[in-house]
């Protein structure tokens, strides 16, 4: 295996595994807690599925000449225009299986792009300034990695503050599990409440 493909293994890997563990984080919610939107901006969790699936599309397909078969399924630029956060809820007629088979299905396409293109293979970003609309495929893995990880980071907060659900995967859940947490969470207002009589300020 040559050292891009090895690269390509893992960034493949990596994007799949971000990818499922946002599925995960979903599983076993109502309707309502999937949709119910979690902060003043409005974050949900299915549209957070919504959103990355339109953003797979995106850099994965046009960027590399290719078309979603079903463009109806996804958010037209013209719907962005009309409603910037389009991408970012699911309306009343696409049903939370239909979001998260959708997102199944962005997978596949995006993981043929994938495979049929070496990682210093050239797209065009349509939406990008000139001036950097010229990527590679390794920047795209990247820049979709990125934005993965980054809402998924967002998904596990929300999924805890919904019903305590926390963990890194269905495998390891990366928290211990001998922490008495009210006894934790009192030291940590207590740190915080000494400090803020303190005054201080960053």
């Amino acid at each position: 295996m040559s050292r891009n493909d090895a690269m390509k293994a893992i960034l493949k890997n990596s994007l799949q595994a971000g990818r499922s563990d946002l599925l995960w984080k979903l599983e076993g919610l109502s309707q309502r807690d999937l949709r119910l939107p979690q902060t003043p901006t409005g974050f949900n969790l299915l549209g957070a599925v919504k959103h990355m699936a339109n953003v797979e599309v995106g850099y994965f397909g046009e960027t590399f000449g290719r078309s979603w078969p079903q463009p109806e399924e996804l958010v037209s630029l013209d719907q962005i225009a009309t409603d910037p956060q389009a991408d970012w809820y699911a309306t009343s007629a696409e049903s939370a299986e239909h979001i998260l088979g959708l997102y199944r299905r962005v997978w596949t396409f995006a993981d043929e792009t994938i495979d049929q293109l070496d990682l210093d293979a050239q797209g065009t970003v349509p939406h990008w300034p000139g001036e950097r609309a010229t990527v590679t495929l390794q920047q795209m893995m990247v820049h979709v990695l990125v934005d993965l990880t980054r809402h998924l980071g967002q998904v596990d907060i929300v999924r805890e503050g919904i019903d305590g659900q926390a963990g890194l995967d269905p495998r390891i859940s990366n928290i211990p599990d001998d922490i008495d947490w009210d006894a934790y969470l009192a030291s940590l207002r207590a740190l915080a409440d000494d400090s803020g009589s303190r005054s201080d300020t960053t």
